[in-house]
Formats: C-alpha cells, sequence, structure tokens
C-alpha cells in the first residue's frame, strides 16, 4: 500500500541508555507505538518547609521536581505473521522487549556478584551499585535524564507457549537534575540544555495587556 508523500514522517518516542561513567552510548530502545497522552507534573522546591515561613518567601533551592507518566504498547502480532523474518518473535514473544526495558530498574547479575565477592572477601564498605544514564526522548525539544521510578507490565495475550504476545506498560519518570547529577556530568550538562531550551520556548509566547485582563494596571 502507498503512502501520501506529503504525509510527515512519523518518529518514535523512546530511551537512550548511556554509561553514567564514561558518557558512551550503549543502546537506544524506541517505542513501537507512542503513548497518546504524557502526564506531566512539576513541584517547586521553594525555601523554608512552612507555608507560614517569611523569611525567605521568593526563593528557590533548586529545580523543580518534574515527573512524566506515559503508557504504551507492545504488539508481536504484525510480526507473528510473517516468522521466517521474526524468528525471535515466533520463539519467544515480546519478552525480549520486555526484559530490555525490565533492565532498566534491575542491577545486572555481573554486579551482584562483585558485591557478593566483597562483601565474602571482607570488604567493609561496598560502594552501591552503578545504575546506567537514562535519557527520555520525547522529539528534539524533550530530551531530558530520568530516572525510571514506576514500572508495570500488563500482559493480555499469549501464544501456544505461553509467551506474552500482546502488553500494555505504564512507566513513570523522575527528571533528574543538576541536583542529582551535578553540573560536571553527561547527565547535569543535558539537563541544562533541557533547562535552557524551555527558556527559549517562552520567549515565543507574546506577553498580554493589562486590557485582556480587564483591568488598566497594578497600582
Amino acid at each position: 500500500m502507498s503512502t501520501f508523500p506529503n504525509s510527515p514522517k512519523l518518529i518514535k518516542a523512546g530511551l537512550v541508555i548511556v554509561d553514567a561513567g564514561t558518557a558512551r552510548m550503549l543502546r537506544i530502545i524506541s517505542l513501537q507505538y507512542n503513548s497518546d497522552t504524557l502526564t506531566r507534573s512539576l513541584t517547586a522546591q521553594t525555601a523554608g518547609g512552612n507555608d507560614h515561613d517569611r523569611v525567605e518567601p521568593m526563593r528557590f533551592k533548586g529545580p523543580a521536581v518534574e515527573t512524566f507518566k506515559l503508557e504504551a504498547d507492545i504488539d508481536a502480532t504484525d510480526q507473528l505473521e510473517f516468522p521466517d523474518q521474526n524468528p525471535n518473535a515466533g520463539q519467544y514473544g515480546i519478552q525480549p522487549q520486555l526484559a530490555l526495558l525490565e533492565s532498566l530498574v534491575y542491577p545486572t547479575a555481573s554486579q551482584l556478584a562483585s558485591v557478593d565477592a566483597q562483601a565474602n572477601s571482607g570488604t567493609l564498605e561496598i560502594a552501591p551499585m552503578l545504575a546506567p544514564l537514562v535519557l527520555f526522548v520525547w522529539g528534539k525539544n524533550r530530551i531530558v535524564p530520568v530516572k525510571v521510578n514506576e514500572f508495570s507490565i500488563t500482559e493480555e495475550a499469549f501464544d501456544a507457549a505461553l509467551n506474552p504476545i500482546r502488553a500494555k506498560l505504564s512507566l513513570g519518570l523522575r527528571v533528574m537534575s543538576t541536583d542529582d547529577l551535578g553540573f560536571g556530568s553527561k547527565g547535569g550538562s543535558l539537563y541544562m540544555a533541557y533547562l535552557q531550551n524551555k527558556e527559549r520556548l517562552a520567549t515565543k509566547v507574546q506577553s498580554a495587556s493589562f486590557a485582556t485582563l480587564g483591568i488598566e494596571g497594578i497600582a
């Protein structure tokens, strides 16, 4: 089936996995289908923990805490129609895709084995296991480091061998700011670029007038 020649190219949202130590790109994960909705929340970090504290009422302690929530579908139906071209789908269903996403919230087996070996050797201080840096990409204006806070999977259909072939994912992501990553890291510089891009976008909105608000001015 031919497509309309002037139809826009569909881009995919996804995640980019980066080595936190070397800043080397490890993996790119694109969503099979873009989510219909993207829920965002921002909580300001203001000075003073008391609503009645008047000492520093107009000061920020740091960047706002920002979160994203989205749902995504994974479906192997189309691949299963052509088993010779998609042998993994026929043998495993969508388990490889699910395993890849689940790896974002697990330390690796080698990391666990290393921690166990250190404990058995009597190491007194064992550093927490380092997770990769995850970048959430939703178009060119939203490239931001995130932490996967929530992840749930609802498997909705299975093949004869009980391999899942269709699932709905729910992802909750918290933006990692310079408070988390510092200014000198790859993640910190990406967050600053994300914040600066927001500021540039905000300047493109023309300021309203007092008349629009039905007033003559602020006395």
